[in-house]
């Protein structure tokens, strides 16, 4: 499960210095195809709203999904509920990522609240940054099987 959060839906047309020219749809394409190239199927969500995600992230929960990605947009920086939705999938490893390097932004965009319940995160590296969260979730369960 891929699941962005507020404002992602119009990147391509927000601050395209930061997030570039390509659209959300044209983002989801290119996840959509990466991930079928690597044998997975892929449910891609989005939502502007704090209580979506927590939906999105119960419902991953509930259909057994073997490994999320979160872009959770805003909500990084001050989102517990997102946090806790996180920690209490706490069987379904959760990668954290951003299309922009959070960390030479803003000040206030360089704490994750959100991160702390993710395995890890990834953030710089555009929509690409999607493809090596997968990466790492391949490598987390495989490395979790074998043990």
């Amino acid at each position: 499960m891929v699941i962005n959060g507020p404002n992602l839906n119009m990147v391509g047309v927000r601050e395209k210095g930061i997030y570039g020219t390509k659209t959300f749809s044209d983002i989801c394409r290119y996840i959509k195809d990466e991930f079928e190239k690597r044998g997975h199927v892929v449910t891609l969500l989005q939502s502007n709203s704090e209580g979506g995600i927590i939906d999105f992230l119960q419902t991953a929960y509930f259909e057994n999904y073997d490994g999320v990605i979160i872009n959770p947009g805003a909500y990084t920086h001050y989102s517990y509920a997102i946090h806790d939705a996180i920690k209490g999938n706490s069987e379904i490893p959760t990668v954290e990522i951003h299309l922009s390097n959070v960390h030479a932004r803003e000040e206030f965009r360089h704490i994750s609240r959100t991160a702390p319940a993710c395995i890890g995160q990834i953030c710089g590296f555009g929509e690409f940054g999607y493809v090596m969260a997968l990466m790492a979730l391949e490598n987390y369960l495989e490395n979790k099987k074998d043990k």
